[in-house]
């Protein structure tokens, strides 16, 4: 499928039927039948997001269009975050915690793990620009201590919280941080992060012409607004399951995480089996990054807004594969060059992770 030849029926036809799915389950409520077709069309509204994205991407150039879908899907995060939390603020406290590290396992064990295993069962070993990659990982190191460790040993509010002072401080230094990234990736930097030759088909594919990346641009708002619809919609159905299979409501979050980074894991794992590694961490870390740096400042606003509680906090456990993860991916981005090995180890730790995420 080439991005310059026109706007494929599928990529506008479902995010037209997700609000018509959207307009339905408002009206008669997500149950049944209602509820298994609407997440039928939530998950092809998702591949829908995906294409328009790319093309877009692909119009405005590395590295710009990575940040595209790094942003688009934090944007469903946010909104999908908040909505629960307005409406069910009693046991929500810790959702945006347990959001937020979802996606950061996600990312740094389930994505980058699939890529490195994909591209290098085909390519046998793949290279990509070490400064980018270490900068990045120096980021997500700093904001996930910063905002998911460190609430465990303030004392000037009890349990794993900021106070409200504390709050705000957290929510400037995550937008200082990733506003630094964001300056170098695209700026000071750009350099670091465009990736290597020798990539194979679509990365010198012409680009689409500006008619076709300003119609992709507007379907993909239109598509992101009826997954958020949608998946509010379907998240009362969804706790009803998880109570249901008696699993712990963190998993809640990793749903949450798991429908709004499965537009970027496909693309970065795409790019990964094109042997454009570099694109794929791009990808990567950068929905990381953004998850965290434009979460915890919005969700830190509505807590202080509207007094709702927010748990920050992660327990021991949690801490421990966090300090893992972040310990082996730096030996995996520590010399330029992956193989599959890299690859099963982050897939291991993030099988750990799930498994104890309902069996802990």
């Amino acid at each position: 499928m080439s991005t310059a030849t026109g706007t494929p029926w599928w990529s506008w036809a479902w995010p037209v039927a997700a609000w018509v799915m959207l307009a339905l389950t408002t009206v008669a409520g997500a149950h049944g039948i209602t509820a298994i077709a609407a997440g039928a069309v939530l998950i092809a509204t998702v591949f829908a997001a995906v294409h328009h994205a790319e093309v877009v991407a692909h119009r405005i150039g590395e590295p710009f269009g990575t940040l595209v879908l790094a942003v688009a899907v934090t944007v469903i995060e946010v909104a999908l975050i908040v909505s629960i939390m307005l409406g069910f603020a009693a046991d929500k406290a810790g959702l945006a915690r347990d959001t937020v590290f979802a996606a950061v396992m996600i990312v740094c064990n389930g994505i980058v793990g699939l890529c490195l295993l994909a591209g290098g069962m085909r390519h046998h070993e793949q290279g990509f620009q070490l400064q980018g990659a270490s900068a990045a990982l120096a980021v997500l190191a700093a904001l996930t201590v910063l905002s998911l460790v460190v609430p465990n040993f303030t004392t000037s509010a009890p349990g794993p919280t900021f106070s409200n002072s504390q709050l705000v401080f957290a929510g400037l230094v995550s937008l200082v941080l990733y506003g630094s990234f964001v300056f170098v990736q695209t700026v000071r930097h750009r350099d670091y992060f465009l990736a290597l030759e020798g990539g194979d088909d679509d990365v010198h594919a012409p680009p689409p012409s500006n008619a076709v990346a300003l119609i992709s641009a507007a379907l993909l708002g239109i598509a992101l607004i009826g997954i958020v619809g949608l998946a509010k919609s379907l998240t009362p159905a969804l706790e009803a399951i998880i109570s249901w299979l008696g699993a712990p409501k963190a998993v809640v979050g990793i749903a949450i995480a798991l429908l709004v980074l499965l537009p970027e894991g496909l693309a970065a794992l795409r790019a990964a089996r094109a042997n454009r590694l570099q694109t794929s961490l791009n990808l990567a870390l950068g929905s990381a990054l953004a998850s965290i740096g434009l979460t915890i400042p919005t969700v830190a606003v509505v807590s202080i807004m509207l007094g709702q509680p927010l748990a920050l906090g992660l327990g021991v456990k949690d801490m421990v594969l966090l300090a893992l993860t972040l310990l082996v991916g730096v030996i995996t981005l520590g010399t330029g060059r992956t193989t599959v090995l890299q690859g099963i180890v982050h897939l291991v730790i993030f099988a750990t992770f799930l498994f104890l995420a309902v069996v802990p």
